[in-house]
């Protein structure tokens, strides 16, 4: 489903984030990507995503190649996506409700649907008692489970997080490695860039490392 085909990324300096990366993530499959803070991890997201391309090799999400892809081409490959970034990227300015909203307002959904996907979504992360509340609201661990809820209010094939649990207390991030194994469960395909994997080696994860942009074999 997704392929790296010895991906190189070097940013403006020379610094390179991902030096000949070849990696396999499979349909259904649940992958922790470990690394220390600045291994490339969250580089590696972003390439799958669109969000920057390779300087050297391929990139592959369910057949296609995303760095051959033009602009107006990427929206379609994210509505397969979610995405959970480090920063919540929450607007301020909505409440919780508007927020889940805006990538069924983005993708052209009729809002009467929306606004049953965006509730079905709430539900799904334990926030359904939220949805008119404002984002400063909320506790940390609230608000990354808004963020949650946004990234599969398009029920994606594939959920990808950026170190999901990090800043939560324990029990807190406990319970969102819980979340995460529950979409698995249902048949989506997660990987999850985190620096706590113990939380999720209980769910059977299969474990990648990687170390100044080189994965360990």
């Amino acid at each position: 489903m997704i392929r790296f085909e010895r991906v190189t990324k070097r940013y403006p300096g020379g610094h390179e984030a991902l030096s000949d990366v070849s990696l396999e993530i499979r349909h259904g499959e649940l992958l922790v990507l470990a690394g220390h803070s600045g291994a490339g991890k969250s580089t590696l997201i972003k390439l799958i995503a669109g969000l920057e391309k390779p300087s050297a090799g391929k990139v592959w999400v369910s057949g296609q190649e995303v760095g051959a892809l033009r602009a107006n081409q990427l929206p379609y490959l994210r509505r397969s996506l979610g995405l959970v970034m480090q920063e919540h990227r929450l607007l301020h300015d909505r409440t919780i409700f508007d927020n889940v909203m805006l990538p069924l307002i983005v993708t052209g959904y009729p809002p009467r649907d929306a606004a049953k996907r965006v509730r079905v979504a709430l539900e799904k992360v334990g926030m359904a008692e939220f949805e008119k509340a404002m984002p400063l609201t909320l506790s940390g661990g609230e608000q990354q489970r808004a963020a949650i809820a946004r990234a599969i209010v398009n029920k994606p094939s594939v959920l990808i997080a950026d170190e999901p649990t990090a800043h939560l207390d324990p029990a807190y991030a406990r319970e969102i490695a819980a979340l995460f194994r529950s979409f698995h469960s249902a048949g989506v395909t997660i990987l999850l860039a985190t620096h706590d994997e113990t939380l999720f080696s209980p769910y059977g994860a299969r474990r990648v490392e990687l170390s100044r942009g080189r994965l360990l074999a």
